[in-house]
């Protein structure tokens, strides 16, 4: 994986919103104080507060501002607004070939930018699954710091979770929305899942919801090759209780639990509360034992 360069204050950044159309403009103004108050050089992109329909413009709108922030030569990475829809509707028939050509700048973002990071890792090209604007203004201290850490130095910490077991395993660390993510299966935004660690969240989906995704990845064959796997928050993904259903943790046990791989759930990661960055691309380490994610330079 081509690994951007870090960042250092002063340098020029740029938002773009390459999903869902912004509403959230206090949590995102928020988002663009930690960022300043940085020392970072915030510009916001053509189109960042347009919208169509339930997007951030339309989509050659969209597509025109993600390239001329990854062909402005002053652009050190890219942020995203928000999350939503609409990241991979920019994608078809879209070509990396600005960013093959140049050097490689991050682009930071989750959820729905999955579709983004995904793309990106198919192209060797790493970046990071870490808050998006209107939501890193609710992150704690610890969460915050941990963003920047990463970019300005390389360091990341490791994180503790729930080991389901399955010993240790090292690997690509590849994290994504699940609903995202299952939708770019067997499609050409889709990088090899061979040797690599899966990092998942999700947010609004009911358990039979999450139970047809899983089912989706194990009809695809596409756990096979996968090293493991780490799970994130899946928020207000429970019925009510007058509803006969599985918990959204029973759903995973059962679709998960026979994988014969290194597992580990309950890790600070996903929507609805504290969202640790994640390094796309990079070597990583999953205890499923001692439930520990750890992190390689």
């Amino acid at each position: 994986m081509k690994l951007p360069s870090f960042l250092k204050s002063g340098d020029s950044v740029q938002v773009i919103a390459p999903s869902g159309r912004l509403k959230e403009l206090s949590t995102f103004k928020k988002g663009l104080e930690i960022w300043r108050a940085r020392g970072y050089q915030v510009h916001l992109a053509s189109h960042w507060n347009a919208h169509t329909g339930y997007l951030a413009g339309t989509d050659i709108q969209r597509r025109q501002a993600l390239l001329e922030a990854w062909e402005n030569p002053y652009c050190k990475a890219i942020i995203c607004a928000r999350g939503g829809y609409g990241s991979t509707r920019l994608l078809e028939d879209w070509q990396w070939n600005s960013v093959l050509a140049s050097p490689p700048k991050w682009i930071i973002g989750f959820s729905d930018i999955t579709g983004l990071l995904w793309s990106l890792a198919k192209e060797g090209i790493a970046s990071l699954h870490a808050p998006v604007l209107t939501t890193l203004g609710s992150e704690p201290y610890w969460s915050v710091q941990r963003l920047f850490n990463y970019l300005e130095r390389g360091l990341l910490s490791p994180l503790k979770g729930l080991g389901w077991g399955g010993g240790k395993t090292i690997g690509t660390l590849l994290p994504a929305n699940l609903s995202v993510a299952t939708h770019l299966l067997g499609t050409s935004l889709q990088p090899s899942l061979n040797g690599v660690i899966l990092a998942l969240e999700d947010v609004g989906e009911a358990p039979y919801r999450v139970d047809r995704y899983v089912t989706q990845w194990r009809l695809m064959k596409a756990f096979k090759g996968i090293k493991g796997i780490a799970l994130g928050r899946f928020s207000q993904c429970e019925l009510s209780p007058s509803d006969s259903s599985w918990t959204v943790e029973e759903v995973l046990r059962d679709r998960l639990g026979d994988l014969n791989i290194p597992i580990v759930s309950n890790l600070p990661f996903g929507h609805d509360g504290e969202n640790a960055a994640l390094p796309v691309g990079t070597q990583a380490s999953l205890d499923g034992d001692l439930g520990i994610l750890s992190f390689i330079n």
